[in-house]
């Protein structure tokens, strides 16, 4: 599953130190009921599903035949879930009829001789449902929805958590797999997708239907199953031999070859990666309304139809970036695997999200998957200081979906990207292969993870799930060095500051110390252990960078005092999450160099998300830039002052600004028209106007279309009129054009 995105504050950290984080989370996880993984009475072997969908009447109806195994001696009866659908009568596989009893989300049926462990029980049910749907197409686990201007009409199950249940009879929770074939009949002009090997597409013409056999043919969770049927156009690709295609509305086949292109090359790269080839018969995506990311169902994905986009929005949302990549990180991590229960949801996602990170390396480099973990750390960060910090393994929830955060989804990639450093990138990648491989095809936990990092690497990494993942919250560093110049000697403090009330530790974690003198560079290699530490490092000179977390392995927040000159070194001699941290330091310092220090990094920094933090320090954004992926676009609609650094004149900030709006990176162009708005920049209009035809970023062009509104003239009105009637991802044009209407009073 995917996400959405929030922004969170982490500058300045003494001001949120002064004050118990607790004090400012407004739920009460610890209040959910806890939850156990349920028992089995049998192991469900093959579910064998017909089911006729009418989107007339909303309706369907269906038979299920289950083949399961006993557990135990003596077994009776079999309850399974059931929601919305009335069981008309259950045979045998003699066709005799069985008892049952129906009640609210679940059915029990009676056999007339008791069976043993040993002896496959096979009955079929019978139900149907009528008049499912409200007005807006959407119900619970089933969905006709009608059609409108940007979607033709549709029908597609939504099983995610606990919705197969509500089109079948199942055993449905994710500690159990089984093997189906779904054989489904819709209107003729309906393509309909589904799990595994298409058998067979069968035409009625007196009817005017089509019926579609598909067969699941290795055993995955029921919440995975899926149907998908519109009037879609197919369009195929491929991985060698494995079947790879694209279900999109017909309207949307313009857009199949900016939206998908690189999912034969992501399956390849974690084919790599996990050390496991991918498992399924074929892999389909198609598009449906209503959600706005997107579901792993085995063997496909569906995804919402926001995800399609023309080429120039490739540079700002493309959907290969994290939602395509997630999606089909699941295939493995959910589908192939699968956690016992919801309580371990950190081995679907969070491996799911973290794959982002393994594409983001393969397609751009360290730098930009550096950021990449930054943002998703920032994220995680929001939730810990505003919702509530629990354990990443929690079994405390109401439903399903409470544990589908940003604990699960942000945090546990972050932490998967610590676990990755510390074992190495051999033993990482022999671990995934290897747990992939134990439990292909079978519902795992945390500790059965646990037991596979220490069969094969031979460390006992315990303590690393006991602090980070069976534990709350994150470390909380002061951080503070003396030098020593008689010894040559740096006195370094580590000083962990968090509250470890409610269960937060203090973290145990190795971690890296860079040193940079006049006569070189040095790593020094610690390990943090009790609340205080305190580490001689030696140096041949006076320092001139001293780097806490080298490498930003860590989830964490920190206090580091440095001097201007340190930082002025740092943000010209660090790496990239380095120079953003200086950025951030130094803004707000009284020091004449500072406005030449960062009017440097803005111009020529060789990164661009250097470029556009001080842009943004500059223009007075005081936010947490980085947030997750393209889900965290600063709110062009923030009038914040710009930051006058003293002795420096507003012509000078115009033209810094001016010159970086037509910067090769599309969010430092937005950084840069943000600053011109916030200065209202009147006698800049035409150059606005201008900028707003020739680039070719909606991103960029929606922060145009806010700074104009910011820069009160009413002359840009008609092409603020204009720019509110144009197509664009997420409305980005429409949504910023009638921002700045409203400015102007129009």
């Amino acid at each position: 599953m995917s996400r959405i995105d929030i922004r969170f504050r982490l500058s300045f950290l003494l001001a949120v130190l002064s004050i118990d984080v607790a004090a400012s989370q407004t739920i009460d996880v610890y209040s959910r009921p806890v939850q156990k993984e349920r028992t089995r009475e049998f192991d469900a072997l093959h579910y064998h599903i017909e089911i006729s969908l009418d989107d007339k009447t909303n309706s369907f109806e269906g038979a299920t035949t289950v083949s399961l195994l006993p557990f135990e001696d003596g077994f009776r009866r079999a309850t399974l879930h059931a929601g919305m659908y009335t069981v008309s009568r259950v045979e045998n596989k003699d066709g005799q009829l069985l008892s049952f009893d129906q009640q609210p989300d679940k059915l029990t049926v009676s056999f007339p001789k008791a069976y043993s462990p040993f002896e496959i029980v096979q009955f079929t049910v019978y139900y149907e449902a009528k008049n499912l749907t409200d007005s807006t197409g959407q119900t619970r686990g089933i969905n006709f929805m009608p059609a409108n201007a940007r979607h033709p009409a549709q029908i597609f199950t939504q099983s995610f958590p606990r919705g197969a249940r509500n089109w079948f009879p199942c055993y449905d929770e994710p500690n159990d797999k089984a093997t189906m074939d779904i054989i489904a009949t819709v209107r003729s002009d309906y393509e309909l997708l589904s799990n595994g090997r298409l058998v067979a597409v069968l035409e009625n013409k007196s009817e005017k239907t089509k019926t579609f056999y598909w067969s699941q043919e290795l055993p995955h969770s029921t919440y995975l199953s899926v149907i998908m049927a519109a009037p879609y156009t197919v369009v195929r690709d491929s991985l060698g031999p494995l079947p790879v295609n694209y279900w999109v509305y017909p309207s949307d086949v313009k857009y199949v070859a900016s939206t998908f292109p690189r999912t034969p090359e992501i399956i390849a790269l974690f084919n790599k990666e996990y050390g496991f080839d991918y498992p399924w018969a074929k892999y389909d995506q198609a598009t449906i309304a209503g959600i706005g990311g997107g579901a792993e169902c085995t063997s496909a994905s569906e995804l919402g139809e926001g995800v399609m986009h023309d080429e120039r929005a490739v540079q700002d949302f493309s959907g290969y970036g994290w939602l395509i990549c997630h999606e089909a990180a699941h295939q493995w991590w959910g589908d192939l695997i699968t956690c016992r229960d919801w309580t371990h949801t950190w081995l679907n996602e969070s491996f799911g999200t973290y794959s982002e990170v393994m594409f983001a390396l393969h397609d751009k480099g360290e730098n930009d998957a550096a950021v990449n973990v930054l943002g998703k750390k920032n994220d995680y960060l929001r939730e810990a200081h505003t919702r509530y910090m629990r354990p990443i393994v929690f079994d405390r929830w109401n439903q399903p979906n409470d544990n589908f955060d940003r604990h699960t989804y942000q945090k546990g990639a972050v932490l998967i990207h610590h676990f990755r450093w510390l074992l190495g990138e051999k033993d990482f990648h022999s671990v995934m292969a290897s747990f992939l491989k134990k439990y292909a095809y079978k519902a795992a936990d945390t500790k059965n993870f646990m037991a596979v990092v220490n069969e094969v690497t031979g460390k006992n990494m315990d303590w690393f799930f006991e602090d980070w993942f069976f534990r709350p919250g994150h470390p909380v560093f002061d951080v503070r060095y003396q030098w020593n110049e008689r010894k040559n000697m740096i006195h370094l403090t580590v000083n962990q500051i968090q509250d470890t009330a409610n269960g937060r530790p203090v973290f145990r974690s190795p971690l890296d110390i860079k040193i940079v003198d006049t006569k070189g560079l040095r790593i020094h290699h610690v390990t943090l252990q009790k609340r205080n530490e305190t580490f001689e490092l030696p140096s041949k000179g006076k320092p001139l960078l001293v780097r806490f977390d080298e490498g930003n392995h860590l989830l964490k927040e920190w206090t580091f005092e440095k001097t201007t000159d340190e930082l002025l070194y740092q943000l010209n001699n660090d790496d990239v999450t380095g120079r953003m941290w200086a950025i951030e330091q130094l803004v707000d310092r009284e020091d004449k160099r500072i406005f030449g220090a960062l009017k440097e990094a803005a111009m020529n920094d060789s990164f661009w998300s250097v470029r556009r933090d001080a842009l943004y320090r500059l223009a007075g954004f005081r936010g947490v830039v980085q947030m997750d992926l393209d889900r965290g676009l600063i709110p062009q609609s923030r009038l914040d002052s710009v930051h006058m650094i003293p002795g420096i004149d507003r012509s000078s900030m115009l033209a810094l600004f001016k010159r970086m709006a037509v910067d090769p990176h599309s969010q430092v162009r937005a950084a840069a028209v943000y600053g011109l708005g916030n200065l209202q920049a009147r006698e800049e209009i035409a150059f606005l106007k201008n900028r707003y035809r020739k680039d070719d970023s909606y991103v960029a062009q929606g922060a145009i279309l806010r700074a104009l509104g910011k820069c009160g003239d009413k002359s840009v009105i008609d092409l603020l009129n204009e720019a509110s009637q144009s197509d664009s991802p997420r409305n980005v044009l429409r949504n910023a054009a009638q921002w700045a209407l409203a400015q102007l009073g129009s």
